[in-house]
Order: structure tokens, then sequence, then C-alpha cells
């Protein structure tokens, strides 16, 4: 590979690390290619870019890039695979549900909106994290939660009610 063959690569994958807020590592080695070809496909159903790297252009783009990755760049070592994707548990989900049949990949480490998680311990940790979108549901669904048993209260009040004052007026009658 050329300098400047390295140096596109760097740069692609800057920006690439730039664009995403869901960036996990892996180590896909020793899977045959039928198995690295279902990896693949899972990945894409799942929404999950998957792309193999080199470790010393990935620690450059990595440097070079304006995120703060930490102590990321230390599990650079062997075989490095990354996963990009939108939501911050979807590549969990993939890997956990893959190592089902398969002991790979493993998980090196993880990216999620400025927190780092290092090691394969951390996987089940990242399977349990909430989208953006399953938070503000929760959130939502927490403001509906008074209003709705106000107005069933007043429902079943004024029900109760009116069904007093109809009683109340058969008795008169």
């Amino acid at each position: 590979m050329t300098r400047e063959e390295k140096s596109q690569v760097i740069s692609t994958l800057t920006a690439q690390l730039t664009d995403n807020t869901t960036i996990y590592l892996a180590d896909i080695s020793g899977l045959d290619a039928g198995t690295t070809t279902n990896l693949r496909r899972a990945c894409f159903k799942a929404g999950i870019k998957l792309a193999v790297v080199k470790n010393t252009l990935l620690a450059k783009a990595m440097e070079s890039s304006d995120k703060e990755f930490g102590d990321l760049s230390t599990v650079l070592k062997g075989n490095t695979s990354l996963l990009f994707s939108e939501t911050g548990n979807a590549p969990a989900k993939v890997i956990k549900e893959f190592r089902k049949k398969s002991d790979k990949p493993l998980l090196k480490g993880a990216y999620i909106e400025e927190a780092i998680y290092i090691g394969d311990d951390q996987l089940d940790n990242l399977v349990n994290i909430k989208s953006k979108e399953e938070v503000i549901g929760d959130i939502i669904g927490l403001l509906q939660s008074p209003a709705k048993n106000v107005i069933s209260a007043l429902k079943s009040g004024g029900s109760t009610i009116a069904g007093l004052v109809k009683t109340l007026q058969e008795r008169e009658a």
C-alpha cells in the first residue's frame, strides 16, 4: 500500500469516526467465509456498517479525529473490525445473538455518544443501553401517565355521580 493510499484510507476512516456517534471495535478473526458472510448479513439487516481495518491506520485516524477516544486505542491489537450504527445498542445485540452459534465476534471496545467501553465483559451493559427513541418514548409515557390517571378518575367519578343522581331521582319519584 503506497503512502497516498494509506493517507486516503486514514482520511476516510477519520471522516467515518467523525460522522458516527456509535462505534464498536470487534475481533472477528477465526471466522470462516460463510460465518463472516452471515455476520455481515446480520449487520446489514440491523442497519450496521461493518468494515475490517488495519490497526495502525485506525489509530492514526483516531488521533486525527476531533473526538476523544481515551483508552480505546489500547485495544488495537490483532484483527479489528469496525461496526458503525445509528442505534447505540444495535451492534451489541447483533454480537450477542451471533455468539449463540459461535464464540466470535469478541467485543474489544465501543464508543457511544462520548462514553467509552473497553472489554468483552461490557457486552451485556451495551445490550441494555436504551436508544434515544426509547428514552424519549419512556419520558412521554411518564408524562402522559398522570394525565391519563386524572382523566380516568374524572370519567369514572362522573359516571358514579351521574348514577347517584339518577338513583336519587328515582327514589323521589
